[in-house]
């Protein structure tokens, strides 16, 4: 590595965030840039050890010891190349992946982890600020066809690579833009939306057919698509909501917590989320503001911590955070030994501009007035059985209920699979016992032979990162359908070979 000592001399520094009063009275992104000696102390920290873990803790398998020496010696051009022979768009990751490679770091068993996660938004950032990131040629046409449903981060990722194979690609999304989640699901606090139209504008570059307003199964055929393409690829994402069905469900001001976020990114981008009505219901839906409200976020992921974040730049007059699970420990237990991913407690930036965080309480009851309109929660504490450092069972604790004033509640408890009416159903493919569409682990063929699927859609809600890849191997696997078994993609283990000689 550039400097073998690095990771003795320098501490982990993260870059610099706007204050917090300054940041909630916009939706840009606040985290700064690190300064050129920052970024060069940061990189020299990682120690070229033995067995780089971090290669196995990333999902994508990032090749990331090489690309941290590569950014200390200011070879930006080589950091990049490292990095996207893995990555289709360390952009996206490099602001909003939870970063399970710096959990895998070597150097983070008795120290702070490397910050690989910001170095990796470092290197895209400079490489497209330097003019490197450039339309890739495709020189020589397959003339096979595929469909992409869904342009998430897994749909995005199987088309770019399929297109990269020589296939002419189109990706189908019902939305009015591309994206996925990217666009509609993680506020532009957290990923400015310039940062996807760039990714999606390169693509089309290359060559990427996009369709918007294309919900196939609704407005589009399933039979067109499956006479006009060679191979589809299914990557719809896992969109239907874990609900809370309890008395006072349906009072006005309780809702999901994905059409809560999903308008606000609408209206920061200018759009007008009551213009047009659902295309599957029919139904124009209800604006969500969180403004002079008492506002609850029933659950504790990041989707939850979304909701608070948003809900402060609407100016709540409060922000709550109910988790069902007890509060988990600050640093690692015997359960959770390096280098696995730790369930350990994660403050977010949303967290610090302000909410108030309950654990181990349950919901009963939505109380409202005689107006149907929602006043207050009723909520129980939880006492939790813990069997090896793990929470394994609760009883609700005797004389804890209570009632929490509450004009908004937003359900962001996670989602169970995807949605089956129109396009799952009409295709009469098969599930497997949760609900998701059934495929091999390793081949992502579903039950019809030219249909695969990847991402959320084949595995559960997952990590945005857990998407990419899942997108690049399918693409593989569809690419080796449609060649007689031979595919010109590399897999992620051949990277990992490759860059190791």
């Amino acid at each position: 590595m550039g400097k073998p000592t690095g990771f003795i001399e320098y501490d982990r520094e993260l870059p610099g965030k706007r204050p917090v009063e300054e940041r909630l009275r916009h939706y840009n992104e606040f985290v700064e840039r690190y300064s050129d000696e920052k970024l060069n102390q940061q990189s020299a920290r990682c120690m070229n050890c033995g067995v780089p873990f971090c290669h196995h803790g990333c999902p994508l398998g990032n090749v990331i010891p090489e690309f941290n020496d590569a950014v200390y010696r200011q070879d930006w051009k080589e950091a990049y190349d490292i990095l996207i022979s893995t990555n289709n768009f360390p952009e996206f990751t490099g602001r909003i992946c939870p970063a399970p490679c710096e959990t895998a770091c070597v150097l983070g068993i008795n120290r702070p982890a490397v910050a690989i996660e910001e170095i990796e938004k470092h290197i895209i950032e400079i490489a497209f600020d330097k003019g490197f990131v450039q339309p890739k040629k495709i020189n020589v046409r397959s003339g096979r066809k595929v469909a992409v449903i869904g342009s998430g981060p897994a749909g995005l990722a199987a088309a770019a690579q399929l297109n990269y194979a020589g296939h002419t690609v189109t990706v189908f999304e019902r939305d009015d833009a591309p994206g996925g989640l990217l666009r509609y699901g993680i506020p532009d606090f957290k990923l400015e939306k310039w940062v996807v139209d760039r990714r999606i504008k390169l693509m089309e570059e290359e060559g990427v057919i996009f369709k918007c307003h294309a919900n196939v199964g609704v407005n589009i055929p399933v039979n067109e698509l499956l006479r006009e393409f060679n191979a589809i690829v299914l990557a719809g994402g896992s969109t239907v909501p874990r609900d809370l069905p309890v008395p006072g469900r349906n009072l006005k001001g309780v809702h999901f917590a994905m059409d809560f976020l999903k308008q606000n990114n609408k209206r920061v981008a200018g759009k007008d989320m009551l213009a047009n009505p659902d295309i599957e219901s029919n139904v124009l839906p209800e604006e969500v503001m969180a403004s002079g409200k008492a506002v609850v976020v029933i659950g504790g992921g990041d989707t939850g911590s979304d909701c608070v974040g948003t809900s402060n730049r609407h100016g709540a007059v409060s922000v709550m955070q109910f988790e069902l699970m007890p509060k988990p420990p600050a640093d690692r237990t015997t359960s959770m030994p390096w280098p696995t991913y730790p369930m350990v407690l994660k403050t977010t930036s949303s967290h610090e501009e302000g909410a108030d965080r309950l654990w181990a309480v349950a919901t009963k009851e939505f109380i409202g007035d005689e107006n149907g309109n929602l006043t207050a929660l009723k909520v129980v504490d939880l006492e939790w059985k813990i069997v090896d450092d793990k929470p394994a069972a609760f009883v609700e604790r005797e004389n804890s209920e209570r009632l929490i004033p509450c004009q908004l509640a937003l359900l962001a408890m996670g989602f169970v699979h995807p949605l089956h009416t129109g396009l799952v159903n009409d295709l009469g493919i098969n599930l497997d016992d949760r609900g998701n569409v059934q495929a091999s682990p390793t081949e992502y063929r579903t039950s019809i032979s030219k249909i695969f699927t990847a991402g959320d859609m084949r595995r559960g809600q997952s990590l945005v990162v857990w998407a990419i890849s899942e997108g690049r191997e399918c693409a593989r696997k569809v690419d080796e359908f449609l060649n007689n078994g031979v595919s010109v993609l590399e897999t992620k283990d051949l990277m990992l070979q490759l860059k190791a000689i």
